[in-house]
């Protein structure tokens, strides 16, 4: 009987160990598991151009990449289980990085995603360290869907906007310094028509009015691409009519129109009033580009029509310009709001242009948070498209040094 009792715990301890070594390997396998995918994240992070933090709900930093060592001068060690308050902007070593968590103590923000919305991006310049980084912030959920931390992609953007800022600043100076004698030459020529002159010489100098008129414009095209490009192109948003605004703005085009022998009207709103925040300048700057296209481009006793709708699917007011002038090929149609690009029929029609204004107008309607879009049928006429939110909280916010943009 006792040897039977033997045998009976020998089996049963015998099973017990195989049980638990194969509970042990089992574990062994998975630990291994995780080293491995944890190697192989660590690689990925420490092999991406862009930086990587991620931290709890407490602002502790849990993860601190390489490249976010080269970005902020701080090494893992000294950067994880740092937690980081308002408070540390003070710190010499961590003041920048907890600018970055806490973007409104930063020098300039420029906000590139509404409130509210994941992920959440926003470009920050710093001058000490000079710095130009964008900034996206992700939300980590749990397998319930609750939120656990943040993971944030520092994107260094020094070197790209340094060139951009260059750029523009040689395109400013350059522009400034024709314009004066631009101007001069200018006045030469309106004030050599007023003097009795032979045929011509008048026509010689209306040929070199034109031509200087045509400078002065591709300048200010010039200087208006410069401030767009380094964002310096600064916008009052404000309350209007938007009704009134087109109705006015239609007006100041209305002596191309006659000289080009073109009919300009605006079809009757079915409201009386449309009021929404826009910069009534930089609009402007836009909707008589636009205008300005429809009636060159366009045929003798032809047409240019504005029209506006209001969406039905999202917040925000359509206009449309529409013309029955020679219309864009197809395969110009994608190229139609890039800088210097001008169609082919467009520089038959008209051999003066510097194929900036679209890139102008489209600029001008994004940073009003719309979008603008074109239809064109060869020969038959083309309608330019754009869309302006009735919701100011969906006008993308800008937030520079002093509050001022």
């Amino acid at each position: 009987m006792l040897n039977i009792i033997l045998i009976i715990l020998f089996l049963a301890a015998a099973g017990l160990a195989s049980f638990l070594f194969f509970k042990i390997n089992q574990q062994a396998r998975v630990l291994r598991g995780v080293r491995l995918e944890k190697s192989r994240l660590d690689n990925i992070i420490s092999s991406m151009s862009d930086a990587v933090i991620i931290y709890d709900q407490d602002f502790k930093i849990l993860l601190f990449s390489g490249t976010a060592e080269r970005i902020f001068n701080l090494t893992p060690a000294e950067a994880v289980g740092q937690k980081l308050s308002p408070e540390s902007v003070r710190d010499l070593r961590l003041g920048t990085v907890a600018k970055v968590f806490f973007p409104s103590l930063a020098p300039v923000v420029v906000r590139q995603s509404a409130p509210g919305v994941e992920p959440n991006v926003v470009d920050i310049s710093f001058d000490d360290p000079h710095l130009e980084v964008r900034v996206t912030t992700h939300h980590i959920l749990d397998e319930k869907g609750e939120m656990t931390g943040f993971l944030k992609v520092i994107h260094d953007r020094t070197r790209s906007v340094d060139l951009v800022r260059s750029k523009s600043e040689f395109i400013t100076i350059a522009a400034h310094q024709l314009r004066t004698p631009l101007s001069a030459i200018n006045w030469v020529f309106q004030s050599l028509l007023g003097e009795p002159l032979t045929d011509s010489q008048k026509e010689l100098s209306q040929t070199g009015l034109a031509a200087a008129s045509n400078l002065v414009k591709i300048v200010e095209d010039l200087l208006n691409i410069a401030k767009v490009e380094e964002g310096r192109h600064g916008y009052n948003f404000q309350q209007n009519d938007l009704i009134k605004f087109l109705q006015s703005t239609l007006d100041q085009a209305l002596p191309a129109a006659k000289e080009y022998k073109v009919n300009l009207f605006m079809e009757p709103p079915k409201e009386p009033s449309i009021l929404i925040e826009f910069d009534p300048e930089k609009l402007g700057l836009a909707v008589v580009n636009l205008l300005e296209n429809g009636i060159k481009y366009n045929v003798e006793n032809g047409q240019v029509v504005i029209s506006l709708e209001r969406r039905t699917d999202a917040p925000f007011i359509q206009v449309n310009i529409a013309d029955t002038g020679l219309g864009i090929p197809e395969d110009a149609l994608d190229k139609l709001f890039t800088k210097f690009f001008r169609a082919d029929n467009a520089v038959t029609k008209e051999t003066a242009g510097s194929g900036l204004g679209l890139y102008i107008v489209k600029n001008v309607i994004t940073r009003h948070g719309g979008q603008i879009w074109v239809d064109s049928v060869l020969s038959r006429g083309t309608t330019f498209h754009f869309t302006l939110p009735t919701d100011d909280r969906l006008i993308p916010q800008k937030q520079i040094a002093g509050g001022q943009e």
